[in-house]
């Protein structure tokens, strides 16, 4: 696999799928207090359902998505600290796109905890916008849509 190919998670990736988003979010676990959605997935169970795409060799991002009747809801994704900057997200944000299309679904959603702040500056710059703030449990989230043309 090429640094630029986006392919379908298998089984032998879990420890790295479970690698990458538990080094992309162990930063916000101070910040926000506890510790994000994210690291506490059921990696396995995703990457068997075929939610998980992953690129890199070794695994350097990752997103979770999932087919919904009006939508494709983007529940992670992850880039190693040690790959921003390289447009490793940009390349997934554009592939999730991709695949919405391909899906013939209208929009994406996803959603962000608040306190993760770079991501509210992130997507407005690919087109999400928001759509509303609420706490969920002990998580204070801004949700995000992107509909498509």
């Amino acid at each position: 696999m090429t640094e630029e190919e986006i392919r379908p998670a298998v089984a032998a990736d879990v420890p790295a799928v479970k690698a990458v988003i538990d080094t992309a979010f162990h930063p916000y676990i101070e910040r926000i207090g506890l510790v994000p959605a994210p690291m506490e997935a059921d990696h396995g169970a995703n990457v068997a359902a075929g939610h998980v795409f992953v690129t890199g060799e070794p695994l350097t991002g990752l997103v979770v998505v999932e087919a919904r009747e009006d939508h494709l809801y983007l529940d992670i994704i992850a880039v190693r600290p040690d790959a921003h900057g390289t447009g490793v997200g940009r390349r997934l944000l554009h592939f999730v796109e991709a695949h919405a299309r391909e899906l013939r679904l209208p929009e994406i959603r996803l959603l962000t905890n608040a306190k993760m702040w770079e991501n509210q500056k992130i997507y407005p710059k690919y087109g999400y916008e928001v759509v509303e703030r609420r706490v969920d449990g002990p998580y204070d989230r801004v949700h995000y849509r992107k509909r498509l043309d």
